[in-house]
């Protein structure tokens, strides 16, 4: 069985460059450092390189509790430190008292610059304060281009690691069963909302998929994938553990809303 046979077709392009990048650091002894992954990305890194052979993967995306990291793969000479990622962080200063500023917008404008989201990592909110990561090659364009979110003039300020907050909006996970690794099922248990509902939102295309408008009702869900959900936030299939004696899944997973 192929390595590809694990992972979904769309995803087979970034497996190649997986695999690509782990032959590079063995064949050279070289260190490689990658653009901002999602969760998923992670996952599949992770499961495609290990840590007990030849070389070693790690992330970071300014605290330990962000989403998107860099991922660095090393040999094993190599102990890879903060300062290794090669990341920015930004506070953003605005009129608080005359504009309130959400994550799209903030990520919409960043996307107006011109920059591959892989350039970005996570945007903290926390009450009105607002927080950037960036990639450090692009930290001085992201500084003299960035003047403005909306209709609100803004100011960035590079901070370090340690002053970076936590977001309000954690995770709340949970444990649970299901009878079949289906979207709909998975959005079902997700929210609290019958089969019905969930197939009413896949049809009409409010439901992504790691980024992905996803309308296949009876598209199969993964461990790692993240779920965006018009009207009930967000979602993530942490892990699948496996069936229970009555045949259903076991599954754990976290939703923001």
């Amino acid at each position: 069985m192929s390595i590809y046979d694990h992972f979904r077709k769309e995803e087979h392009v970034f497996i190649e460059k997986v695999i690509s990048w782990k032959e590079q650091t063995i064949e050279r002894y070289s260190i490689k450092l990658t653009d901002f992954l999602d969760l998923r990305e992670q996952m599949i890194m992770q499961s495609i390189i290990g840590n007990q052979g030849e070389c070693f993967v790690a992330f970071f995306g300014g605290r330990q509790d962000c989403e998107r990291k860099r991922a660095i793969i090393y040999p094993s000479f190599f102990t890879p430190n903060d300062e290794d990622y090669s990341l920015v962080a930004f506070d953003l200063d605005y009129a608080t008292k005359f504009h309130t500023l959400s994550h799209r917008q903030v990520l919409g404008t960043l996307m107006s610059l011109g920059i591959t989201r892989g350039k970005y990592g996570d945007i903290l909110i926390k009450d009105d304060k607002i927080q950037l990561i960036v990639a450090d090659e692009i930290a001085s364009f992201v500084e003299n281009n960035l003047n403005s979110v909306g209709k609100s003039p803004i100011k960035l300020k590079r901070i370090s690691f340690n002053e970076l907050f936590e977001s309000e909006d954690d995770w709340q996970t949970s444990n649970g069963t299901v009878s079949s690794l289906r979207l709909d099922v998975l959005l079902s248990e997700f929210y609290n909302i019958s089969r019905q509902k969930a197939q009413s939102l896949i049809k009409a295309e409010h439901v992504k998929v790691n980024q992905r408008i996803i309308d296949s009702t009876s598209f199969v869900c993964e461990e790692g994938d993240l779920f965006s959900v018009k009207g009930f936030g967000r979602g993530m299939l942490r892990s699948i553990d496996g069936l229970s004696k009555k045949e259903k899944w076991r599954i754990h997973y976290g939703v923001k809303k």
